[in-house]
């Protein structure tokens, strides 16, 4: 088994805040990512798959079709984009890093699959401190 990573950025505003709650409760519970003017982060989304390497090729997959799958059904609709309002695979979804990692996930899967590979991992970094990893399960 062979494991690939492919890493995209891409930059995005978004909210932590429920319309269920006083504007007070959600800054207790979220604090300053409940802003009502939204705020932003610079995102590192790292990919990967995993499979058998093609005896043909060489690759486990090429990286070219890989960086495509994810520019065109990630980054391209995420990037520059409020991940609350903008985003489809976000309708009615805390916008938390954890949320949009399992999302991506979701999309990204089945697209995969297609290609005879595995998708392994998402893992997304909000901040150089923060980072959420998720494997499908």
């Amino acid at each position: 088994m062979v494991y690939i990573t492919r890493r995209e950025r891409f930059c995005a505003a978004h909210k932590l805040y429920r319309e269920d709650w006083s504007i007070e409760k959600n800054e207790n519970v979220f604090g300053n990512c409940s802003n009502v003017n939204w705020h932003g982060h610079n995102y590192d989304l790292f990919v990967t798959v995993k499979g058998d390497v093609n005896p043909t090729t060489g690759f486990l997959i090429d990286l070219k079709l890989m960086k495509t799958i994810i520019l065109e059904n990630i980054v391209s609709k995420v990037d520059h984009k409020n991940i609350n309002l903008d985003v489809d695979f976000m309708k009615d979804k805390m916008a938390s890093t954890e949320n949009i990692a399992i999302a991506i996930f979701e999309v990204l899967k089945p697209l995969f699959e297609e290609q005879k590979v595995q998708l392994h991992s998402i893992r997304l970094h909000e901040t150089e401190n923060n980072y959420v990893e998720y494997f499908g399960d």
